[in-house]
């Protein structure tokens, strides 16, 4: 097989054990490989996926191959890809994979293209950077595309701008959207993942740190309850006034950036958006300040400005660690160069809550190739009725029962006749 750009073939046994092992943590997945390898839903589409080349991710490829469809992959980010994973999909699984870790933005762009020129019929992204790239350079691919799904919050805004201005030429289903999904992923996955990124980087103690989380969304959530669980001082900000009072509600200090800025030991933004730490926040942070990101793109952090504020260019001192020194004499460290921290350092979020975002995407992927000729060239969310076979089969794997309704309970529901 030549249609693959890697960085190490022979790596390809140990990513496949750990292919395995990851698969023993994803029941909900393997129980629809198993039905699409009986009745092949996906048998003769062409898959471009842009997602982060993990075990996980590995599982997902394989259960799609496995339901027929003729699957390419490329990373989601520069500093996510696994080599040894990348290896196995290419000598082990037969799947086209243009993924190399730490690749530079030429390569990464350039592997775009490779996974564009399969000629997709659907799209499997992770920040939207295919469905963006067809829409700008590649469109004439459209006529043979008939939808996509989006796997992450930041591609999801993405991709409803562009619905919103009419640009969007086909169908996507926001899988993040799914509660399977949003619930679970964003809030235990990235809570527990990110928290292991920085440390893994740092190794530093979490207790008695003060602890800045930028956005109080799903992912913020998660991380500010893990951050206090691992006893640091969780400070939050917010721009929304019904999640900064939430944050409050549960227990959180919550205030402007520019003041967490001065008291924050460590940074992590989980917003979506760009220049959330800017470099007004860099000139008040304490000598030693930890900066990390973990939403999807590294504009949260404005890392231009912390430069050229900075005397000359920045240290590596300990991988995935660069060393910044200011004018004044202050040193502000940026992890994973502002990347997705979890990923970057860590290995993303655990298998076995990769197992019901990826049960979406599966079922996604089946879903929009049955009903592609009747939706709307618009962003779609995951079926209620997906989204809750999903979280079925994952509480069956669990060994956990739960009640059902009584016919009469149905009756009293669906009911007004009777009140108090």
């Amino acid at each position: 097989m030549s249609n693959y750009d890697i960085k190490d073939k022979t790596l390809a046994e140990g990513g496949r054990r750990r292919i395995d092992w990851a698969e023993r943590e994803m029941p909900v997945l393997r129980m629809i490989k198993e039905r699409f390898k009986k009745e092949r839903p996906l048998a003769g589409v062409r898959v471009s996926a842009c997602l982060h080349v993990t075990t996980e991710t590995a599982n997902l490829m394989t259960t799609l191959q496995a339901g027929g469809a003729d699957v390419v992959i490329t990373a989601s980010n520069p500093l996510s890809t696994q080599d040894d994973v990348a290896a196995a999909l290419v000598n082990i699984y037969e799947i086209p994979t243009f993924a190399i870790k730490g690749e530079d933005n030429v390569t990464y762009y350039k592997h775009i293209t490779a996974a564009l020129d399969h000629k997709p019929h659907m799209t499997m992204d992770d920040g939207a950077d295919l469905v963006s790239t067809i829409h700008k350079d590649r469109r004439e691919l459209l006529p043979g595309i008939v939808g996509g799904t989006e796997e992450t919050t930041t591609g999801v805004i993405r991709l409803r701008a562009m619905s919103a201005d009419k640009m969007l030429e086909f169908p996507v289903i926001a899988v993040n959207d799914a509660m399977t999904k949003h619930f679970f992923d964003n809030r235990y996955g990235t809570g527990q993942s990110t928290l292991d990124g920085i440390i893994r980087a740092t190794n530093v103690l979490l207790a008695g740190k003060v602890f800045v989380v930028a956005g109080y969304g799903w992912c913020g959530r998660g991380l500010a309850s893990r951050a206090r669980g691992m006893g640091s001082r969780v400070v939050v900000t917010e721009i929304d006034p019904l999640k900064a009072l939430e944050a409050v509600m549960d227990g959180f200090e919550v205030m402007p950036m520019l003041e967490a800025a001065k008291v924050g030991d460590i940074f992590c933004t989980v917003t979506g958006d760009l220049n959330v730490l800017d470099g007004h926040h860099f000139e008040v942070m304490k000598d030693g300040a930890l900066v990390s990101n973990s939403g999807h793109f590294n504009v949260e952090i404005n890392i231009p400005a912390l430069a050229a504020m900075s005397q000359g260019k920045p240290e590596l001192v300990r991988p995935f660690v660069d060393q910044y020194i200011t004018k004044d004499g202050r040193k502000i460290n940026i992890l994973g160069e502002g990347r997705l921290i979890n990923l970057a350092s860590a290995e993303g979020h655990p298998a076995s809550v990769m197992d019901m975002s990826f049960a979406n995407q599966a079922l996604a992927a089946e879903y929009m190739v049955k009903n592609a000729s009747q939706l709307e060239k618009k962003v779609y969310s995951v079926p209620a009725d997906i989204d809750a076979e999903i979280a079925r089969i994952k509480l069956d794997a669990m060994g956990i029962k739960i009640d059902t309704l009584t016919e009469e309970q149905v009756k009293y529901l669906n009911s007004w006749q009777e009140g108090t």
